[in-house]
């Protein structure tokens, strides 16, 4: 497992981490590779790095969930962040083929910063089917 730091400079924003994240496969493995985010205000997608998808996504979470009037709002008023970190959750798991992940033509790994500006930390696993 391989812990990597990211920082953000806003409360809601994107970060692709997608070339950071295959940096960590071994070359040849031919597994599985999962990527958590150990916080309750930050979670992690599979989507295009676009910048207006990235916009567009960022405009969503505020949509469907308010900034404020929130019961958990009481005791650190972020609770938009953890509803949001809800919503995409806070692990993927991408197949690796010969040491690449194994995504497709328009996939990259975003993390999602809910409750920034921040300093976070994502694990990294990586499984290889031959051991």
């Amino acid at each position: 497992m391989e812990r990597l730091s990211i920082s953000t400079d806003t409360r809601l924003t994107t970060v692709d981490v997608t070339d950071r994240v295959a940096d960590v496969v071994p070359e040849g493995t031919t597994g599985t590779c999962t990527v958590f985010v150990p916080h309750t205000t930050a979670g992690i997608v599979v989507q295009e790095n676009e910048t207006g998808l990235r916009e567009d996504l960022e405009t969503m979470l505020r949509d469907v969930v308010a900034d404020d009037g929130w019961a958990h709002d009481r005791i650190d008023d972020n609770a938009d962040a953890h509803l949001r970190a809800t919503l995409l959750g806070p692990s993927v798991t991408v197949p690796v083929e010969d040491g690449d992940l194994a995504l497709g033509t328009w996939q990259s790994l975003l993390f999602v910063e809910c409750d920034g500006p921040r300093s976070r930390t994502i694990r990294v696993t990586v499984t290889d089917e031959a051991e």
